[in-house]
Formats: C-alpha cells, sequence, structure tokens
C-alpha cells in the first residue's frame, strides 16, 4: 500500500505560478512511476505529467508543456509540480498517483491516488 499526501493548491491569478508536492509512504516510492492529474468541474480526470524512474522520463499533457515541470526526489519521497504562466483554464483538482507501469500513466491507469489538492486561477 502506497499513502499519497497532495499540498501546495492555492487561489491565485493568471500568470502566476504555483508548486505542488505529494509525499508518499508504505512502499518503496522510487519503485514507482509517479504522475499528477487534474479534474475541472463536470470533466473527467486527466493526465498531466508523469515521471519515471530517477526521474530520468518525463512527459507531458500538450496544454501544460514549457510551462509545468514534473520532479521527483526519493531521498524525500516526493514528487512535484511546479506551475508556471498558470492560466484559467489550469483550474481544477490536481491529484497525484502512483504506477508500477510508466506507460499506464497517460491512460489514467494508476495503482494509487492521493485525495487531491484544489488550484484555482482567476484571470
Amino acid at each position: 500500500q502506497v499513502q499519497l499526501v497532495e499540498s501546495g493548491g492555492g487561489l491565485v491569478q493568471a500568470g502566476d505560478s504555483l508548486r505542488l508536492s505529494c509525499v508518499a509512504s508504505g512502499r518503496t516510492f522510487s519503485n514507482y512511476a509517479m504522475g499528477w492529474f487534474r479534474q475541472a468541474p463536470g470533466k473527467g480526470r486527466e493526465f498531466v505529467a508523469a515521471t519515471g524512474w530517477l526521474g530520468r522520463i518525463v512527459d507531458y499533457v500538450d496544454s501544460v508543456k514549457g510551462r509545468f515541470t514534473i520532479s521527483r526526489d526519493d531521498a524525500k519521497n516526493t514528487v512535484y509540480l511546479q506551475m508556471n504562466s498558470l492560466k484559467p483554464e489550469d483550474t481544477a483538482v490536481y491529484y497525484c498517483a502512483a504506477a508500477q507501469q510508466y506507460s499506464s500513466l497517460r491512460s489514467v491507469v494508476v495503482d494509487y491516488w492521493g485525495q487531491g489538492t484544489q488550484v484555482t486561477v482567476s484571470s
């Protein structure tokens, strides 16, 4: 079992930045690929970013490329999502997730979910 706890969400203005953190406990963190997802009101959960073993591979949805950066610190059992140049359409609940298969993250197939943190971007 892996427990995931996100933090760092909040209310910001368009153009601002936020850094989300997700701390994992339980099984060996470094064994898992990690991802960030988001869900806006009335919409399905969407893949945002993923990082594989040791952070050597990363992937992003096109809408956040060049603005968001995913990273991981295995010594701290933590994965981050640095979000710059935020837009109102980035408003959503952001979820952290762990998966044994890196390739499954883009398909929103994960083994463990966090509880989510709200990000609201005003125009």
